[in-house]
């Protein structure tokens, strides 16, 4: 398995990743920070704008973990983990639980509400 490449906004952060599918990496899956994939596979330089495009206002929306009915906040994402709570919680600023979910997402444990 070949790394993935890193794509940056121009303040240095990170808006997803290009797993490259061959050698050469003419072919490459754009991913989003949560490692899940962003459309079809396609060249280097429409993978990035792609990416560029969808930058990090997704990570602000809800999700449901496992098709659960709770809706949920990403309060982290790294290569560490995902963490979640329930959205409600983290918006009134009481103590919730928190779930770590593996990164990268590839099994799409995390859908959006």
């Amino acid at each position: 398995m070949q790394e993935w490449v890193r794509v940056t906004r121009e303040d240095g952060e990170t808006v997803g990743w290009l797993e490259p599918l061959d050698a050469g990496y003419e072919r490459l899956l754009p991913r989003s920070v949560l490692g899940h994939a962003v459309g079809e596979p396609t060249e280097w330089v429409e993978g990035e704008e792609r990416l560029q495009e969808i930058g990090l206002r997704h990570l602000a929306e809800e999700w449901l973990l496992d098709g659960a009915p709770t809706r949920l906040a990403l309060l982290e994402v790294s290569p560490q983990g995902i963490v979640v709570a329930p959205a409600l919680q983290t918006k009134a600023l009481a103590p919730a639980e928190r779930t770590r979910v593996d990164w990268p997402d590839l099994d799409g444990r995390l859908r959006r509400a």
